[in-house]
C-alpha cells in the first residue's frame, strides 16, 4: 500500500476490534476484544490525516511517533512501524491496551475534532506489538556496553521500575529490581483485571528483562528483608520506583465495618485467583462479590475495575456510587460504556453519608446523599455540594472503597529520615535530574507524582535515566558490583 493511500478518513468509518457481547465475556477475565485481522488494522491506520501539527503525539506523555507509525502501518511495512512504536515505549502493547486513548492521543486527533471519529490508535499500537511478538521481531535485550562493574538497585517492580531496568540495562549496568510482591510487574499485575491486560502480556515482558541479565530480588521488602542503607551500600546508584499504595479512606460512620473493603486489597485477591493462587480471604467471601448486592464508592479506573470485577465474579447487583456527573468522571469514558453494557448501574451526583450495618454485623446498606455541581475550585473543577433533604439508602453486602491513593510513609518505612517528601508524601525529587535529597537515590512514577497513569511512569523512567548514567558517569569510585 503506498503513501497515497492516507487521509482515508474521507471514506473509511471509524472501527475498533470487535468486542465480545457482554453477556459471554462477563462469565470470564479474558480480554473483551477479539485481535484484528491485518487488513482491519491497515484501513484504520490509513485513515490518519498526517497532520502537520500532530496533536496526538503532542498529548501522548511519550511523545510517541504516531503519525509516523500509522503511516508505516497503513503501507504494510509493520516490521518498521513496531521499531518505530517501541522507540519511545518500553511496552506500547501493554499503553495500547490500557492507556486512556480517549484522553490522550485519540482525544486530541484532529479528525476527531473535524467530527469524523478518532484514528484508533491504541488498537492500531496494540496489533503491530502482538504481531512483532508472533513473527519473532522482538529483539531480545542486549547491553550496547559493559559497564556492570557499576550496578543499580531498582525499588519496584512496576512500569517505572521495569522501564527504568531496561533502559539501564541496555547502557550495560548491573541492574537489580527489588519488589516485595512474588511476581514482578506491580498494579499491571495485581492491580489490572485480565480483562483489560491478560497477565501473560506482563510475563513475557517481565522474561524479556530477565534473559537480558536484569537480576529481580522478588518477596523482598525494604525495611523488612533488606534495609535501605544495605542497598545505598551494594549499589552505586539507587532509583525507588514503588508507586502508591496506600488507600484514601473515606471518613464517614461505619468504614470500618466487616464487608467495607479497600479496592486494592480486592483487586488483588481477584488478580491472584486468576493465578491460582490460594487466597484465604477470597476463600472466606471477605474478598469475593459471588452473590452479593455490591456497592463501589468512586469514579476512576480502579472504581471500573471493581465494579466490572464484580460482575465477573457473579454479583448480585453492582451499583457505582460518584459523587460528581458523568461529564466530570475521572476515568475513562470508555470503561464506563464496557462497565454499563455488563451491567452496572451508576448512582451519579451521590456520596456515601453513613455504612449501615445489617443484621450479622457486616455492612448491610450505603446511606447517601444526592449530591449537586457548586462553584470551581482553584483546580478549575466543580465542587461537589450537598442537596437540602435528598438521601437515598442502597442495600449493599460488600462496599469497595476505590477513591485513589496516597504515598506510603517510605522515610519510615526505609528508616531513612532524610529522604525529603513533599506535602502530600510523595518524594521530593530535583525537577530536572530526578535526584532525591539523597545522593545516588534517584525516584520516578507514581511514587513522585502521585497516582497517576502507567505512560507517565513510563516517560518519567525514561526521563530519569539518562541522569541516573550521568550520575553513575561522574563517579569517581564505582562500588564493586554485587556479588551473585
Amino acid at each position: 500500500m503506498s503513501s497515497a493511500a492516507m487521509l482515508g478518513f474521507t471514506h473509511l468509518s471509524q472501527a475498533y476490534p470487535a468486542k465480545r457481547p457482554a453477556g459471554a465475556r462477563t462469565h470470564d477475565f479474558r480480554e473483551i476484544a477479539d485481535h484484528w485481522a491485518l487488513d482491519a488494522a491497515r484501513d484504520q491506520s490509513a485513515r490518519c490525516s498526517q497532520c502537520g501539527v500532530p496533536f496526538c503525539q503532542v498529548h501522548c506523555p511519550l511523545q510517541n511517533h504516531i503519525p509516523d507509525w500509522l503511516k508505516l502501518a497503513a503501507e504494510g511495512r509493520l516490521e518498521e512501524a513496531h521499531e518505530l512504536a517501541s522507540s519511545t515505549s518500553t511496552m506500547p502493547e501493554i499503553c495500547g491496551r490500557i492507556c486512556p486513548q480517549d484522553r490522550l492521543c485519540e482525544g486530541h486527533c484532529v479528525i476527531e475534532q473535524s467530527g469524523h471519529g478518532a484514528v484508533t490508535i491504541g488498537a492500531v499500537e496494540k496489533f503491530l506489538t502482538e504481531t512483532a511478538w508472533e513473527n519473532g521481531w522482538v529483539r531480545p535485550l542486549r547491553p550496547l556496553s559493559d559497564r556492570s562493574g557499576q550496578s543499580v538497585g531498582i525499588i519496584g517492580a512496576g512500569p517505572a521500575g521495569l522501564t527504568a531496568a531496561e533502559l539501564l540495562r541496555l547502557r550495560g549496568y548491573a541492574v537489580h529490581v527489588y519488589d516485595r510482591h512474588d511476581r514482578a510487574g506491580g498494579l499491571l499485575t495485581y492491580g489490572i483485571p485480565g480483562f483489560k491486560l491478560e497477565k501473560p502480556v506482563v510475563e513475557r515482558r517481565v522474561r524479556r528483562l530477565e534473559e537480558g541479565g536484569i537480576r529481580f530480588h522478588l518477596e523482598t521488602e525494604v525495611g523488612r528483608d533488606v534495609t535501605f542503607a544495605e542497598l545505598r551500600t551494594r549499589h552505586d546508584a539507587l532509583l525507588i520506583a514503588t508507586g502508591v499504595y496506600r488507600a484514601r479512606e473515606i471518613d464517614v460512620p461505619g468504614s470500618a465495618l466487616p464487608g467495607v473493603v479497600p479496592a486494592l486489597d480486592y483487586l488483588i485477591a481477584s488478580n491472584r485467583k486468576g493465578f491460582g493462587d490460594t487466597v484465604p480471604r477470597f476463600d472466606s467471601g471477605e474478598l469475593n462479590a459471588a452473590g452479593r448486592r455490591v456497592v463501589v464508592v468512586g469514579g476512576g479506573d480502579t472504581a471500573m475495575d471493581c465494579v466490572r470485577t464484580a460482575v465477573r465474579q457473579g454479583a448480585a447487583s453492582v451499583t457505582c456510587l460518584y459523587r460528581r456527573d458523568r461529564a466530570n468522571m475521572p476515568g475513562s469514558a470508555r470503561e464506563v460504556a464496557h462497565a454499563e453494557e455488563e451491567g452496572v448501574k451508576f448512582r451519579w451526583l451521590a456520596a456515601p453519608e453513613a455504612f449501615v450495618p445489617g443484621g450479622s454485623g457486616r455492612v448491610g446498606a450505603v446511606r447517601a446523599r444526592q449530591m449537586r455541581l457548586g462553584l470551581a475550585d482553584a483546580s478549575g473543577r466543580r465542587m461537589p455540594e450537598p442537596e437540602a433533604g435528598a438521601g437515598f439508602t442502597l442495600e449493599a453486602d460488600l462496599v469497595i472503597k476505590a477513591l485513589g491513593f496516597d504515598a506510603e510513609p517510605l522515610p519510615a518505612m526505609f528508616g531513612e529520615p532524610a529522604l525529603a517528601v513533599t506535602r502530600w508524601g510523595t518524594l521530593r525529587v530535583d525537577g530536572q535530574s530526578f535526584e532525591t535529597s539523597l545522593p545516588g537515590v534517584f525516584a520516578a512514577g507514581d511514587i513522585v507524582r502521585g497516582a497517576s497513569l502507567v505512560v507517565w511512569a513510563i516517560r518519567e523512567a525514561r526521563d530519569a535515566v539518562p541522569h541516573i548514567h550521568a550520575s553513575l558517569q561522574n563517579a569517581r569510585h564505582p562500588a564493586s558490583a554485587i556479588a551473585a
